[in-house]
């Protein structure tokens, strides 16, 4: 059985679902308005706002600018090959940035699968947290983030990877 909560955030409401633990929540998922291929909450499934306490807190910090890196349970999901991605994607220090094609000679993927990474890196349910915002063209570009390429920069920019864009 899984539950959910929303939080607010300066990227607008976050929604959390999870697997129920003695002391909280698994994390499953981490997602945002308007975000491709975003998990629906059933109709029926449980409201538990109080088993989300650590991961509300953990959030609040980081958008203050008090935390830079989470220690939330997450339930394992996807294929090998997601997981062996989204685990890289966790090395990835706060207010750095990482190029696909890097990311992609780290893990020995080699040139014909870069898509294939591309693709896993899409399919993290766990937006944020798991950060997929710090992978970025070789270019500089900010290529493709489920939650928007706007998220993306306003992610980078709060943490320093990217210098604010002066109107």
């Amino acid at each position: 059985m899984t539950v959910h909560t929303t939080v607010a955030s300066p990227l607008g409401e976050l929604l959390l679902v999870g697997e129920p633990t003695r002391d909280g929540v698994s994390l499953t998922s981490l997602s945002m308005p308007g975000q491709r291929n975003a998990p629906a909450v059933r109709t029926g499934r449980p409201r538990d706002p109080e088993r989300f306490t650590g991961i509300t807190r953990q959030l609040a910090a980081y958008f203050a600018g008090e935390l830079t890196a989470f220690d939330i349970e997450f339930t394992p999901g996807g294929t090998d090959f997601q997981q062996r991605v989204w685990q890289a994607l966790e090395r990835i220090p706060y207010g750095t940035t990482t190029t696909y094609g890097a990311l992609a000679e780290r893990l020995g993927v080699d040139r014909a699968r870069v898509q294939a990474l591309g693709a896993a890196i899409g399919a993290n349910p766990l937006l944020l947290v798991r950060p997929c915002h710090r992978v970025i063209g070789a270019d500089g570009s900010m290529r493709g983030y489920a939650g928007g390429v706007e998220r993306k920069v306003r992610l980078l920019t709060h943490e320093g990877a990217m210098q604010p864009t002066l109107v």
